[in-house]
């Protein structure tokens, strides 16, 4: 394991309230803050009527509120323009985000942009500094995966270049993360399966890090050991609230994890295929996920090796190389009982991707997440690593 820093700095919401019912103190933590809301959130979840809660919550407690259903997609620079015009032509002065990563991302670059000006671009790879308070953002997640609500990082899409903006900045961290399982129920097993494998590469990918430290260490091994053993359960049995409970917290507990240590190459690769052929992010990652491991274990095998325990169910001895290898053949089964294809089966045209290939893996280089992994690609590997990931059987 390579490492060259001493010290760390440690990021995570002021606030976290976890649990079930915990989304019935949305209005208490919202007074606090403000008294008129712009709640960011999407069609799905103004039909299931949490959208009518969340009002209904703030009204109780004397806040009015407006809302932006607009995010219909992984979230884009469109969307982040759309949300910032509602909140100032209402003089909005707290967001509230309720849905899955895409609303919560679209939410937090609102809150930076809306007080500190500018394009959401303009934030990537620290080039603007957030220097002003952003307006203050309660996130409330509804899928168990990106573990949004408590990172300080948001995906953008350009929409001009097509691509995928990881942007990382203290100021993207929301004040106060609300995480309650119960909102998760209604997750249907397909979100179920993208959301929770998005989870787990979270925390695979933060324990490999080569900014891994002792404190994001314990979060992703928790959280790995939370997602290994209910993923599978929520996927069949989406009304297991046991299960959807330890999802929500290892998701949670990922999400600070691979915030204070980075993502890695899956999430450097898995990008650029969302923006180009919209693909959603947790499957992406999914459909790359054992072929990276696959390219990456010589170089933390015994990393591997730990993260191979939890998929030890029996408790036999082995050697670093065998429980390595039995995290990829894992991670395999999973994906292929939670029928998680590859790249081809998912009906991305051959030669479309291939033509794509060159710039994928420019711009998983650019956006810094490959320098990461233990083991750090060339272009010509990574180019050749998205033919292998094209084809790879599960």
């Amino acid at each position: 394991m390579i490492q060259t820093k001493t010290t760390f700095t440690v990021n995570s919401p002021g606030t976290i309230i976890y649990g079930r019912d915990a989304f019935e103190e949305v209005g208490l933590y919202a007074k606090k803050l403000g008294t008129k809301a712009l709640i960011v959130s999407d069609p799905i979840m103004d039909s299931l009527g949490f959208v009518n809660q969340c009002k209904s919550l703030l009204t109780v407690n004397g806040l009015e509120a407006v809302s932006y259903l607009g995010v219909t997609t992984e979230p884009v620079d469109t969307y982040v323009a759309e949300g910032l015009e509602i909140l100032l032509s209402a003089q909005c002065d707290v967001i509230i985000s309720v849905g899955g990563g895409s609303c919560i991302d679209t939410a937090k670059a609102i809150a930076v942009v809306a007080t500190n000006g500018g394009y959401i671009g303009d934030y990537m790879k620290m080039a603007k500094i957030a220097e002003q308070a952003p307006i203050p953002h309660i996130a409330v997640p509804t899928t168990a995966g990106t573990g949004s609500e408590a990172t300080d990082a948001t995906v953008i899409t350009n929409t001009t270049n097509d691509v995928k903006m990881m942007i990382k900045q203290q100021a993207f961290m929301p004040p106060v993360a609300i995480v309650d399982p119960m909102l998760t129920i209604t997750s249907p097993p397909a979100i179920t399966a993208a959301t929770g494998i998005d989870a787990l590469s979270h925390a695979i990918e933060s324990y490999l890090s080569r900014l891994a430290h002792p404190y994001s260490n314990v979060l992703a091994l928790s959280a790995m050991d939370l997602i290994i053993n209910n993923l599978l359960k929520v996927y069949e049995h989406g009304d297991d609230i046991d299960a959807r409970e330890a999802m929500s917290l290892g998701s949670m507990q990922a999400g600070l994890s691979f915030s204070n240590a980075s993502v890695a190459l899956v999430h450097g690769m898995s990008r650029p295929i969302g923006a180009l052929f919209h693909v959603p992010h947790g499957i992406s990652n999914a459909m790359l996920l054992p072929a990276v491991l696959d390219f990456t274990k010589d170089a933390c095998v015994d990393r591997l090796a730990d993260i191979g325990q939890f998929f030890n169910k029996d408790g036999k001895n082995g050697t670093q190389e065998e429980l390595a290898n039995l995290v990829i053949e894992s991670i395999k089964k999973l994906c292929k009982k939670m029928n998680i294809g590859n790249l081809q089966q998912w009906g991305i045209e051959e030669d479309a991707f291939f033509a794509a290939i060159p710039k994928m893996a420019t711009d998983a280089i650019a956006s810094g997440s490959p320098g990461n992994n233990p083991k750090v690609p060339t272009h010509d590997e990574l180019m050749a690593l998205y033919k292998i990931a094209y084809y790879y059987e599960f």
